[in-house]
C-alpha cells in the first residue's frame, strides 16, 4: 500500500493555508489536477487502488467544502476566531492568534473532507477501509501541531525557556533515533524484576521456547485445581505483573489460586525455524503438562491472552484430538478464534502482503520486535507516535514515567515460520474456526472438541480484537453445551480494559445472567428422532447478547475470580514449596527469559 510522503504532503498543505482558491484542486479523485490548481494529493492511493468516485457524491462533498471554506475565510478576513473542538488544540495557544485558529480550524476541515472522499469511494468494504487507513495516517501526520513552524504551544516554550526546549528537543530526538524508536515513557524509572513482574515465584521448568514460573501462595489454603496462564508471544508477560497495584497475577493469587505463567522467550537467530506447532506443542502442551504433574492434578484452567489465547486453544483441541480434556476451564481474553472480523489489522493482510512476508519468512527468519511495534502504533498515530513527536521532540519534554508504555516499548521478536503461519492461517485463510480446516501438531483441529467451561472476555473499545469478534467463540466452543459459555465485557481498549484493578473500582463492565444462548436461542425440532423433538442451537450475536446486558460499575476481575472458584475445586492446604521432585525451581520470578530485550538479540 503506497503512500504519499507525509512531510513532503504537509509542506504542500501548510503553504496552500493561505489561499482558500488552491484548494479547489482537491476536488478531483483522478491523477491529474484542476488548471491551474494544486494537484490531488490523495491521487496517488486512488490510483494504487484503481477506484473513482461517481459525480454525483463528488459535486455533493464539492459543495459541502466550498461552503464551509467558505464561510471560514470570511470568519478568518473580519477577525473571528473560529471554535476548535479537538484535543489535539485545545490549548489557549492555538485560540490566542487567528492565523493559529485559522490553521487548526483549515487543517480540520481539509482532514474531514479528505476523509469524506475516502469514504466515498467505488469500491468494497475491505479496499475502502484500507484506503481510509492510509488517508487517516495522511492527515494525522499533516496536522499543524507536528511542526515546529505551526505549532504556537511550541513557540510559546521557545520563549519561555529561552530556546533551552529546542535543544532538548534535538537531544531527544537523537537519543531515539539510536534507539530506533520513539520514547514513550521513561524508561530508566523501570526494571523488569525490580518495580515491574515483581510477583514473588520461582522458575520450576524450562526448554528452549519458554520458562514456566510457579508464583508463591498468599493464602494459607488454595483450590485444588491450579490456573495456567498463556500470555501472547508478540509481547512481554509481565502485562499481567505490572506493579501491585495492577498486577492480574498477584490478584489472582490472593483469590487463593495456584499460578502458573509461561514466559515465551524472546527469539534470536537460533530460533528463526519454530512454527505454530511448536508453539502449540513445546510451548502450551508442555506447560499443560508440567502445571498438572507439579499440582498432582488431572486437570487445569488454562487461561489466554490474545494470541496466548488462540495458542491455548489450539493446543486444547489438539489434546481432544488425542482423546485428552486436561482443561477444568478455559479463560480466553481479547482473543480471535473466529477471524472474520480482525478490525483494522485487517489493512495490512492481505494476499499480497502475506506471500511478501512468506517469501522472506516462512522457510527461516525472524520478524524484528520493532517491526511489530511500529504496526500496532500506526493503528493509534495521534496518540503513540504524534503526541511523543510534539512533547518530546518539539518542546523538549522527558516522557514521564509509564508502567504501561514502558511495557509497550519492550518489544518481542517473532520466528519467522510461526508468524507466517499466523498471518496465512488464522487472519487470511480463517481456517481455525473450520473444524477439519487446519492440522496442527499433526491431527485435524475442531475448537469444538474441548470440553470445559470457558470464560470469554472482550473490551468494548478495542481496535486489535473488536469485542463483537471476541463474542463469535461462544459459538464456536461448546456447541452442544451453550450454557457452560460465559462472555463479560469490559470498557476501554486492549490492554487498558483488561488491566483494571478490581481494587481501583474504575470504569464499568456488561454481563447477561442469562446467557441466553441455552435458553431462548434453543427451540424444538418437531422432526427430531421418534418424533420426540431435538434442540437446536441457534447461534448468538453480539448484538442479541449486548441487549439483555447490565452493565455494572467497576473491574470485570470478580466475575472471572467466581468463574474459577466455581470449577476449582475444593480447598486444599497451599503448595509449600514450588515444583515438585522432578521440577525443581532454578531462579527467582521473573526468570531471565522475559528481561532479554529484543533489540539486543
Amino acid at each position: 500500500m503506497n503512500m504519499p510522503d507525509p512531510q513532503a504532503f504537509a509542506a504542500t498543505w501548510m503553504t496552500q493555508l493561505s489561499d482558500p482558491t488552491a484548494w479547489q484542486g482537491w476536488m478531483t479523485p483522478q491523477a491529474g489536477a484542476l488548471q491551474g490548481a494544486a494537484p490531488n494529493p490523495l491521487a496517488g492511493v486512488f490510483k494504487d487502488f484503481g477506484v473513482t468516485l461517481s459525480q454525483g457524491r463528488l459535486d455533493a462533498l464539492r459543495q459541502d467544502y466550498l461552503q464551509t471554506a467558505g464561510r471560514l475565510w470570511q470568519d478568518f478576513m473580519s477577525g473571528k476566531t473560529p471554535e476548535i473542538h479537538d484535543k489535539r488544540f485545545s490549548s489557549s495557544e492555538w485560540t490566542a492568534s487567528p492565523f493559529s485558529a485559522f490553521t487548526a480550524a483549515s487543517y480540520l476541515l481539509n482532514g474531514e473532507f479528505m476523509l469524506a472522499l475516502a469514504d466515498a469511494v467505488e469500491a468494497g468494504p475491505r479496499e475502502r477501509q484500507k484506503i481510509r487507513f492510509a488517508v487517516q495516517q495522511m492527515v494525522d501526520a499533516m496536522s499543524p501541531a507536528n511542526f515546529l513552524a505551526t505549532n504556537p504551544e511550541v513557540h510559546a516554550k521557545l520563549i519561555e525557556t529561552k530556546g533551552e526546549s529546542l535543544t532538548k528537543g534535538l537531544q531527544n530526538m537523537l537519543a531515539d533515533l539510536q534507539k530506533g524508536r520513539i520514547s514513550q515513557s521513561d524508561e530508566s524509572a523501570f526494571e523488569v524484576g525490580v518495580n515491574v513482574g515483581t510477583a514473588p515465584g520461582h522458575v520450576v521448568y524450562e526448554n528452549d521456547l519458554f520458562q514456566l514460573i510457579q508464583y508463591s501462595p498468599s493464602t494459607p489454603n488454595v483450590h485444588a485445581v491450579p490456573l495456567l496462564m498463556i500470555p501472547p508471544c508478540i509481547n512481554k508477560f509481565y502485562i499481567l505483573d505490572l506493579q501491585p497495584e495492577n498486577s492480574l497475577v498477584r490478584y489472582v493469587v490472593d483469590q487463593g489460586n495456584t499460578v502458573f505463567m509461561v514466559s515465551w522467550r524472546n527469539p534470536d537467530k537460533s530460533m528463526g525455524s519454530l512454527t505454530w506447532d511448536d508453539y502449540v506443542e513445546r510451548g502450551a502442551i508442555e506447560a499443560i503438562d508440567v502445571a498438572r504433574e507439579i499440582s498432582g492434578q488431572e486437570k487445569v484452567h488454562v487461561f489466554g491472552f490474545c494470541v496466548g489465547g488462540t495458542i491455548a486453544a489450539s493446543a486444547l483441541s489438539v489434546l481432544a484430538a488425542r482423546d485428552r480434556q486436561p482443561a477444568a476451564s478455559l479463560s480466553l481474553l481479547t482473543t480471535l478464534l473466529d477471524f472474520s472480523d480482525a478490525g483494522v489489522l485487517e489493512v495490512f493482510i492481505d494476499e499480497t502482503q502475506v506471500a511478501l512476508r512468506e517469501q522472506k519468512l516462512a522457510k527461516g527468519g525472524i520478524m524484528p520486535g520493532g517491526d511489530l511495534a511500529s504496526t500496532f502504533s500506526a493503528l493509534r498515530p495521534n496518540d503513540l507516535v504524534w503526541n511523543y513527536v510534539q512533547q518530546n521532540y518539539l518542546k523538549g519534554k522527558t516522557p514521564p514515567a509509564f508502567d504501561l508504555l514502558y511495557w509497550n516499548a519492550d518489544s518481542t521478536n517473532l520466528p519467522g515460520p510461526m508468524f507466517c503461519s499466523y498471518l496465512r492461517n488464522m487472519y487470511l485463510e480463517d481456517k481455525l474456526k473450520q473444524p477439519g480446516a487446519m492440522t496442527v501438531c499433526g491431527v485435524p483441529v475442531d475448537l469444538g472438541r474441548i470440553d470445559c467451561p470457558t470464560f470469554i472476555y472482550g473490551s468494548k473499545e478495542d481496535h486489535i480484537v473488536p469485542w463483537q469478534a471476541a463474542f463469535a467463540s461462544v459459538n464456536l466452543l461448546n456447541p452442544k453445551k451453550p450454557k457452560a459459555n460465559r462472555f463479560v465485557l469490559g470498557a476501554s481498549g486492549h490492554i487498558a480494559g483488561v488491566i483494571n484493578p478490581a481494587s481501583k473500582n474504575k470504569r464499568s463492565h456488561w454481563v447477561n445472567e442469562a446467557r441466553d444462548v441455552g435458553e431462548k436461542s434453543e427451540k424444538n425440532d418437531k422432526r427430531g428422532k421418534g418424533g420426540k423433538g431435538e434442540k437446536n442451537i441457534i447461534p448468538l450475536t453480539a448484538e442479541g447478547w449486548f441487549a439483555g446486558a447490565e452493565e455494572r460499575k467497576g473491574s470485570w476481575w470478580p466475575e472471572w475470580a467466581r468463574f474459577l472458584q466455581e470449577n476449582g475445586g475444593a480447598e486444599v492446604p497451599a503448595p509449600a514449596q514450588p515444583g515438585n521432585d522432578r521440577y525443581q525451581p532454578t531462579e527467582p520470578a521473573p526468570g531471565r527469559y522475559v528481561k532479554v530485550r529484543a533489540e539486543g538479540l
